[in-house]
């Protein structure tokens, strides 16, 4: 039952049921990536994604990001993008967390340096 009312009721949990049901009536599954997001197109052309565990536009690797932007490229052919080795893993979007990057952090700059002239 409560999972049920996250669809219905909240967005960033996965799909919505309306998501859902627009991709059992119309959409087509095209492929899964590394991620486990899977990618669909309907008939008249619009494509969308639905995430495996949180939602996070970041997480959409290069090659799918063209697909759903209509770019063409290695996906048209069904082959494998080549990978190079200095190209890094995804990193999801950090900020907000305690592991978001500040320029000086270990630096201990991050403290004020002014006085509030209330105290």
């Amino acid at each position: 039952m409560l999972t049920l009312l996250k669809k219905i009721f909240t967005w960033w949990n996965q799909d919505t049921f309306g998501t859902r049901i627009k991709t059992i009536l119309s959409g087509k599954l095209v492929g899964k990536d590394k991620f486990g997001n899977k990618y669909y197109e309907s008939k008249n052309g619009k494509r969308w994604v639905i995430y495996s565990d949180e939602i996070d536009a970041s997480k959409i690797p290069v090659e799918w990001y063209s697909w759903i932007h209509h770019t063409p490229n290695n996906l048209q052919n069904n082959q494998e993008p080549t990978k190079y080795d200095w190209q890094k893993e995804h990193i999801p979007n950090l900020t907000g967390t305690k592991k978001a990057y500040h320029p000086n952090k270990n630096n201990n700059e991050i403290s004020k340096k002014y006085k509030t002239w209330k105290t």
